[in-house]
């Protein structure tokens, strides 16, 4: 089991927003559950639960999965997390060595 944390300028709908555009599109996982600050996906991959919670202008992220940090799914959470922008202004989007 791993887990992740991420600070985001993002309401915690636009992390979901995020999400539900990422997960399914690259690792195959669909929504089991949600609430307004959580979110669960699962799949063939495994499964993962976000968390979003806003604090002041931020808000602050947390993935957990059922796989070890070396799995792909694991890969792909970190890709998300790294996809939110940190500051206000920031544009978000692929790391450098990410295709777009």
């Amino acid at each position: 089991m791993a887990g992740y944390q991420r600070k985001t300028a993002l309401s915690p709908r636009e992390v979901f927003s995020e999400a539900e555009d990422f997960l399914p599109r690259l690792i195959g996982l669909t929504r089991a559950n949600n609430s307004s600050h959580t979110a669960t996906y699962d799949g063939a991959e495994g499964m993962v639960t976000l968390t979003a919670h806003r604090h002041g202008p931020y808000t602050d992220v947390v993935a957990t999965t059922d796989q070890l940090r070396t799995s792909r799914m694991d890969y792909e959470v970190q890709k998300l997390l790294n996809r939110l922008p940190y500051e206000p202004g920031d544009l978000g989007g692929p790391g450098s060595g990410d295709p777009t």
